[in-house]
């Protein structure tokens, strides 16, 4: 019943909008708990940053899942078998980061 609507299926067929808004939905979930114990940001603050994360890191997932396409290459590196190579575990981190780090340079007049 789920997992059958996929996302981008040329560039990366095993993605689905199910478990996308699933994702989505569970990283919600865990800014809002976490904002219940970390006051030093505000729940808005906890919020925006998750849905930085979420679209900036999909949208990173999938030029990377594009590049390793048009090489014709089916993992990134064999230093995680089975897992696509490390920058599959670490793509949206690394896509994601410098536009979370910008809302709070830009936005929030915030940098540690």
């Amino acid at each position: 019943m789920l997992g059958k609507h996929k996302l981008f299926e040329i560039i990366s067929p095993n993605k689905t909008w199910e478990g996308s808004v699933g994702g989505a939905m569970l990283a919600f979930a865990a800014a809002y708990l976490i904002s219940v114990y970390v006051k030093e940001m505000s729940l808005i603050d906890w919020l925006v940053t998750c849905l930085i994360i979420v679209v900036v890191g999909t949208y990173g997932d999938l030029f990377k899942s594009l590049l390793k396409r048009s090489a014709n290459a089916k993992d990134s590196g064999n230093l995680l078998p089975g897992h696509g190579g490390f920058l599959d575990r670490f793509d949206s981190l690394i896509g994601s980061a410098p536009f979370v780090f910008g809302y709070f340079a830009v936005l929030k007049d915030w940098v540690p």
